[in-house]
């Protein structure tokens, strides 16, 4: 059973070995039983289907796949993530460099909600489109750019600061999980997962009564992150916060590991790029939070 608290992994029926051939090859009638007589081939096929009867039987996994669709590897991860994290990284900085000052805050505020409803969307889907993944990129992008040059107005040079920051914490966790060989049981996930989900409430919450005008000292709200008064409750869930997106990593490392090697589709090659890139990002704008609270 695969589990992982980044909403958009979180599906389990993607990658069991019974929803593709890959994981296991398809049981025809008769199967079992015999000989049996199957009109899509004109005649009788063998009781065992991996006698090479059959297109693609006889095949190994990573040419097989789902009907011909292949597998997913690591490699097609790590093409699909550096594609959408490349359009994220253009568009923000189309934003960050051609957008107003004045639109700064709305855009961004906009565009957060519409990742979030984005993230949903895709957390209640088997499969992605590429085309659902490249429009997420672009309003992420739209997003990363305009909070941003918002941080950069008040801290020159803190985004070259937390972009390096956010490599190097991403880059250790990557050696630490592969180095190391954490192993991610049932009872580290539900920890995990339980404290996202927490933090997510609190977020949305603190983000409620921001647009309201309180101001509940954590950090959160969008304006309290970039100039609010700086307080140890307010460094401190920004370090709870990085400290879960690093965690969050290491699950969606194990969970994309372990789709690989039950033979996932391919095309869930997308919805692990699209995965691992709201984590970056989290992981990007808790750094810009926590290093600006040092600045100040």
């Amino acid at each position: 059973m695969l589990r992982s608290s980044n909403p958009v992994l979180s599906r389990q029926d993607a990658f069991q070995p019974g929803n593709q051939y890959a994981g296991g090859y398809p049981q025809y009638p008769g199967q079992g039983q015999g000989q049996g007589y199957d009109p899509r081939f004109g005649g009788q096929y063998p009781q065992d289907p991996r006698q090479g009867q059959f297109p693609g039987q006889g095949m190994p996994p990573q040419q097989q796949g789902g009907r011909g669709q292949g597998v997913m590897t690591f490699d097609d991860v790590v093409t699909k993530t550096g594609i959408t994290l490349g359009v994220v990284v253009l568009v923000a900085a189309a934003a960050f460099f051609l957008l107003p000052l004045q639109l700064l805050m709305p855009a961004s505020i906009v565009a957060a909600l519409a990742t979030i409803g984005i993230t949903f969307l895709v957390a209640f889907r088997r499969t992605v489109s590429p085309a659902l993944v490249m429009v997420f990129a672009v309003v992420e992008g739209v997003f990363v750019g305009g909070i941003s040059k918002i941080f950069e107005f008040y801290y020159p040079g803190i985004v070259v600061q937390a972009v390096f920051a956010t490599f190097v914490a991403a880059g250790l966790t990557l050696a630490a999980y592969k180095f190391f060989n954490i192993r991610v049981t049932p009872k580290f996930t539900k920890i995990i997962v339980i404290a996202t989900i927490a933090f997510a409430v609190v977020t949305l919450l603190n983000f409620v009564l921001a647009l309201v005008g309180v101001n509940g000292g954590t950090g959160l709200g969008l304006r309290a992150g970039v100039t609010g008064e700086v307080s140890l409750l307010a460094i401190g869930v920004s370090a709870i916060a990085v400290v879960l997106a690093v965690l969050n990593l290491v699950l969606d490392f194990d969970y994309i590991e372990k789709g690989v090697k039950m033979g996932a589709p391919a095309n869930q090659s997308w919805k692990a790029a699209f995965g691992l890139t709201v984590t970056l990002v989290w992981l990007y704008v808790e750094m810009l939070r926590i290093i600006s609270y040092f600045r100040r």
